[in-house]
């Protein structure tokens, strides 16, 4: 697909508007499956009707396609659209010479995965839950570990009942001290959530790196007892893949880190007021 001049000048002059090029970057991110309004709304923190504007605007541009689901509207980047751009603007770049080919010996820049830990007092159901669901959800982008300060040596049977029952993998999931991350060997995390009150309050070690961290706070399901745990543990499901689908959607590079510790408490906030609301219905 060429870009023809007036072409190229209409899709800079939509991207040169902040709110519209944080847009674009963000549905580029997430990839061919989109996103609807409301999720973008509240990801950039844009108002619905500014939205509406912003999103007309890049579709006139030929930068946006949308689809409809249900009764949802899913936007998505036109990758053709944004290549034709910067073939465009790349067009005999260099004399005419393939400048984008990366020089002799180094290979392509790959986007490493960010790495998170999930961290309770137990390790054996919340912190677990995390762990899963975010390296189910996450498809590569992220990756994720749990651990406790006080690991129960094993993970809770029905964690592992629920999260098999919702098609989550549990073959990799164990129970483990904190302690095993902070060796030379250990990943470097750039975030860190913990999940339970007491893993809030307590002394953690130092992380190299300098991850970002954030509560994000789930009553324990192992708490409750007899007929009405597995329901618990369901629950406690449903705020953290609340939670992590509005992280998943957050414009990781875009934010710098104070407002990314910003979006981090809010949704720790916010996630689970929404979810308790919605099992109240």
């Amino acid at each position: 697909m060429e870009m023809s001049s007036p072409a190229a000048v209409e899709a800079l002059g939509a991207l040169a508007q902040e709110h519209r090029l944080a847009l674009f970057r963000l549905l580029v991110q997430t990839g061919e499956e989109g996103m609807p309004a409301g999720a973008i709304a509240e990801a950039l923190e844009i108002p619905n009707s500014s939205l509406s504007f912003h999103l007309a605007h890049l579709s006139r541009a030929g930068l946006i396609g949308q689809r409809r689901e249900g009764r949802s509207l899913i936007y998505s980047a036109d990758y053709s659209a944004m290549n034709a751009l910067v073939g465009f603007l790349l067009e005999n770049c260099c004399g005419g010479e393939d400048c984008t080919t990366p020089a002799p010996g180094r290979g392509p820049t790959m986007c490493e995965p960010y790495n998170v830990l999930f961290l309770c007092t137990g390790n054996s159901a919340r912190s677990v839950l995390g762990e899963a669901l975010l390296n189910k959800l996450g498809e590569g982008r992220f990756r994720a570990f749990s651990a406790g300060s006080d690991p129960k040596g094993a993970v809770h049977p029905m964690t592992i009942e629920v999260l098999d029952s919702f098609g989550y993998p549990t073959a990799d999931l164990y129970s483990k001290n904190w302690d095993v991350f902070t060796g030379p060997d250990a990943p470097e995390f750039d975030f860190i959530f913990t999940v339970c009150d007491n893993a809030a309050g307590e002394s953690c070690p130092v992380w190299p790196g300098k991850p970002l961290t954030a509560h994000w706070g789930v009553e324990d399901p192992a708490a409750v007892e007899g007929d009405g745990q597995r329901a618990a543990f369901v629950e406690a499901l449903s705020y953290l893949k609340r939670r992590i689908e509005l992280f998943l959607i957050l414009p990781h590079a875009g934010l710098d880190e104070l407002a990314m510790k910003g979006k981090l408490a809010t949704i720790g906030r916010e996630a689970g007021a929404s979810a308790k609301a919605r099992a109240a219905e």
